[in-house]
């Protein structure tokens, strides 16, 4: 099953909604190249899997990929919103340790910390 991936943002925070699978291939593939040309626009992304029927190992290996580069960065990923099975996943494998999990989307973005410039305005 095919991946997509609505972006939208509201102040600097990017939100990706994603639909489908993040397995291997165009899947996984796309997802990894959408978070990584997000982060050269962004330091904070929230990853919406609320409609994630699947997640294999390769696409286990493209969130934890994806977080190695925001942390790299100075960034931040946050998941909102996870479907029952990307729960499963995520939990079953500790991969869920590396992230800050939200169950809404709302909440994922309320939880980040004003940037040190709106703070000096």
């Amino acid at each position: 099953m095919a991946i997509k991936l609505d972006v939208s943002s509201t102040e600097d925070i990017a939100i990706v909604r994603c639909h489908g699978w993040i397995v291997f291939g165009e899947e996984a593939d796309e997802l990894k190249r959408l978070v990584l040309g997000l982060l050269n626009e962004t330091e904070r992304l929230v990853l919406n899997l609320a409609w994630i029927g699947h997640i294999d190992s390769s696409g286990l290996g493209t969130l934890v990929a994806s977080f190695i580069s925001a942390r790299n960065r100075g960034a931040e990923i946050k998941l909102a919103a996870l479907s029952l099975k990307a729960r499963r996943v995520l939990k079953s494998t500790h991969v869920d340790r590396l992230f800050e999990i939200y169950d809404s989307t709302e909440e994922a973005i309320k939880s980040f910390h004003p940037h040190p410039e709106a703070a000096a305005r």
